[in-house]
């Protein structure tokens, strides 16, 4: 990468939520993510040290927020390090912004997660922040800096293209994630299908109906992540008790929390595809399980942005308006 434009210098700086994913951007971009030093205390509190000059560059550090909440404690002090270190720019490039479905009021003394972890890179010192599949596209502006939010549909897209499936509808599993499944079908030429759900507690959800023609086709359930997989695993059951004739699911963030492994281990799924953008461990693997890699696509961000180029120009594709 041509270091002549942009503020300085590029200085790429990973955490530990997300190595592998840090490592894959560095080796895009030549340049190492090995320059920092993230470490734990016996009583548990995280130390983080800068090991190159920071003056005067443009610092990029990779880390998603999901759980624990170490995760964005160390993105918090990464991004203090860097601006205490004379950084000319730091940008908070997080692939998974955690606490993003706590984004609005809809009970009474609740906290409003996303505002607040929002908040909190900003007064750390971040001056940019790149991530991918908000879970709403509002929480762009619950910051008060510019926000690259990137898509991985074309990542999405472009594997099941490749797989040159027949009668392929696409089926939003709820109401929420209706837009992006609308798109991936006008994406692949395919129909759609929508999941009429409720869900009478957190994570707990009960398929009602399923609007749109299933029977006898290759169904493609789509979301932007996959926590528990029970809607899931109920959306799978519910489109083969109504003759669908293959069921795919699709994920941009996998959670893969509590008995979700073992869930769709057991559902009748032919293909469970998710992103890099969250480290899957390897107890959390199992058969069926793709993972693909969003590190193209943040390294062009990061390319982009460090040469004061368009990063609009990376949407290929989309979402629907």
């Amino acid at each position: 990468m041509d270091d002549t434009y942009g503020r300085g210098p590029l200085l790429l700086l990973s955490g530990r939520a997300n190595r592998p994913l840090a490592l894959e951007i560095g080796e895009r971009i030549g340049k190492s993510p090995d320059v920092a030093t993230v470490k734990q205390f016996a009583d548990g509190e995280i130390f983080v040290r800068i090991d190159r000059n920071a003056r005067g560059r443009d610092v990029y550090i990779v880390q998603p927020t999901g759980a624990p909440a170490d995760n964005i404690m160390e993105l918090l002090l990464l991004i203090d390090a860097a601006r205490r270190a004379s950084a000319a720019r730091v940008t908070a490039v997080v692939p998974y912004f955690g606490y993003g479905r706590q984004d609005r009021k809809d009970q009474p003394r609740v906290a409003i997660g996303a505002k607040l972890a929002a908040n909190l890179i900003v007064a750390a010192g971040a001056d940019r922040v790149i991530s991918i599949d908000f879970h709403q596209h509002q929480i762009q502006g619950f910051f008060d800096i510019p926000v690259d939010h990137l898509y991985a549909a074309p990542v999405i897209t472009s594997y099941f293209r490749s797989l040159e499936l027949d009668d392929l509808v696409v089926v939003a599993p709820d109401v929420g994630s209706a837009k992006m499944a609308r798109g991936t079908a006008r994406r692949l030429d395919a129909t759609f299908a929508i999941i009429d759900k409720r869900r009478p507690k957190a994570n707990v959800s009960e398929v009602l109906n399923v609007v749109g023609e299933v029977e006898g086709m290759t169904c493609l359930l789509i979301d932007d992540m996959v926590d528990t997989a029970g809607t899931l695993a109920n959306a799978v059951m519910a489109l083969r008790e109504r003759g669908a004739k293959t069921v795919y699911a699709a994920a941009t963030h996998p959670l893969l929390s509590g008995e979700a492994v073992a869930r769709l281990s057991n559902a009748p799924i032919e293909e469970m595809v998710v992103t890099n953008t969250i480290d899957v461990p390897e107890h959390k693997r199992f058969d069926g399980l793709r993972i693909l890699s969003v590190a193209d696509l943040l390294a062009k961000a990061i390319d982009h942005v460090h040469s004061n180029e368009s990063v609009s120009q990376l949407f290929e594709e989309l979402p629907d308006d």
